[in-house]
């Protein structure tokens, strides 16, 4: 079954973003989506911290129009020194 068949666009999606605890990882992580969702709303952004303190989850909301931009943000933020993870 195609992947594609399973979301219909255009939709929300969630996408969390790891990285060391930083002031300024929030903002580059939005910095980065909104190269491929301009539009991204920053109140559908939201940020917490691990039990430890060291590290921090970033969670965007997107308005995805398609697959292919879904898979251009993953890249671009998977590609980042300063992101540990994408989910």
């Amino acid at each position: 079954m195609d992947d594609e068949s399973l979301w219909q666009f255009p939709c929300d999606f969630p996408i969390k973003i790891m990285g060391a605890a930083d002031p300024d990882f929030p903002g580059l992580v939005v910095e980065l989506v909104r190269g491929h969702a301009p539009d991204l709303d920053e109140t559908r952004v939201g940020v917490q911290a691990s039990r430890t303190g060291r590290y921090q989850s970033v969670t965007v909301v997107v308005r995805a129009r398609d697959r292919v931009q879904l898979d251009a943000i993953y890249q671009t933020l998977s590609a980042h020194p300063q992101v540990t993870l994408v989910l």
